[in-house]
């Protein structure tokens, strides 16, 4: 027995038997992800699996789950759960969204256009990376009404005024401005994968790995930068650029990537009018902190300011404990990418019934069958109760 475990063959077999062949046989997040490792190229695999440096922020992130414990009260009525939450005065069937993702034409020939029409189907929020690899205006077509949009600022300030009234013209009813990346950063994992693919990529990938330290995925198609040029995040930005967005724009402003209270005091005293507690999915810097540890000081900070959370999140236990710790709504990233490569359009729809399912069922174990029934008090930091 110790002999077929260790043999390559027995951990192939298990490899398969853990992979969807079609997306109704996944059970879990992790099943798509077997199945889309096994789907995409190298590079494209590396650019999706890259943390930066060690990638051990992208290991805090999912690791850190395994450190809160959960609270279950007994005896409540939990014959109905009630999933839905409120956000910029619009109800949401669930507090999922999915995160912007660039480049998605990288993991399936439709990219964010089949994303759509699953975010479409489930009712969920679709965020649209500026680097995407489908219009916005086709994505709000697929989509049935305007995604949110992730603004990477563009260095000219003339350009951002140009994708921020495109943006707003297409009907998007907030603005996601990223802030984690003006300093560059390190894709080692990417690097790597992408030395090991043996294509000849060089027609749909010009620049190369340059793009992907700017803060771009490499691929050809990005359509809401026709006519933009120059580059993207720029590293003189500062809290002054919340106030010029705010002038331009009747848009909410939502900043992404911040992690600590200080920033959060600073977003709400410059007019912000949300968070997202991110660190890019591991993928801007190596600071070892996981954005669910990093949760509760930043909703603090944020005095009843909105505060969203995304990195790591792969289980519904895992959004009900951001939920515990304050989050209004928690995003997914890779998931749903994962769903997308292996199964396309049906593969998103999977993955956002498999989180929604363990989601409803945690809250009717924990006895909190409302989302307004979740708190502090539901769960507890292990080790330290």
């Amino acid at each position: 027995m110790r002999f077929l475990a260790g043999s390559p063959f027995y951990a192939q077999a298990l490899a398969q038997s853990n992979s969807a062949t079609n997306a109704s046989q996944a059970l879990s997040v992790a099943d798509f992800e077997v199945s889309a490792r096994q789907a995409l190229p190298p590079a494209h695999w590396g650019y999706l699996a890259t943390g930066v440096d060690d990638d051990l922020t992208l290991k805090a992130n999912l690791g850190a789950f395994q450190k809160i414990g959960l609270r279950p009260r007994r005896l409540v009525d939990v014959s109905k759960t009630d999933t839905r939450v409120e956000i910029f005065g619009q109800t949401w069937d669930s507090p999922l969204f999915l995160c912007p993702v660039g480049a998605q034409k990288a993991f399936h020939s439709e990219g964010e256009a089949a994303v759509a029409r699953a975010a479409k189907a489930k009712r969920v929020t679709q965020v649209l990376s500026t680097v995407t690899s489908v219009s916005v205006e086709r994505v709000t077509r697929e989509l049935g009404r305007a995604p949110w949009f992730q603004l990477y600022m563009p260095a000219a300030w003339e350009n951002t005024e140009k994708l921020v009234r495109r943006v707003e013209a297409a009907g998007c009813p907030v603005l996601v401005w990223t802030i984690d990346l003006f300093g560059g950063r390190n894709s080692e994992t990417l690097s790597r994968l992408m030395r090991t693919d043996k294509r000849e990529c060089g027609s749909c990938h010009p620049a190369g790995p340059a793009l992907v330290v700017a803060g771009l995925p490499p691929a050809r198609e990005t359509p809401m930068l026709d006519g933009i040029g120059g580059n993207v995040n720029p590293p003189f930005a500062t809290w002054a650029f919340v106030e010029r967005l705010k002038k331009l724009t009747t848009m909410k402003l939502v900043l992404k990537g911040i992690d600590n209270a200080d920033d959060a005091r600073l977003a709400r005293e410059s007019g912000a009018d949300g968070i997202v507690v991110s660190n890019h999915g591991g993928r801007a810097t190596e600071t070892l902190r996981s954005t669910i540890e990093c949760l509760p000081e930043v909703v603090d900070a944020a005095k009843g300011m909105p505060v969203l959370v995304d990195g790591g999140f792969r289980r519904g236990s895992d959004i009900y404990k951001a939920l515990a710790l304050g989050a209004k709504a928690v995003g997914v990233g890779r998931p749903y990418i994962y769903g997308l490569a292996s199964q396309g359009q049906a593969g998103v729809e999977r993955v956002i019934d498999i989180l929604r399912g363990e989601l409803e069922m945690t809250m009717r174990q924990c006895g909190t069958p409302v989302v307004s029934g979740i708190g502090r008090g539901s769960i507890v930091r292990l080790g330290t109760a």
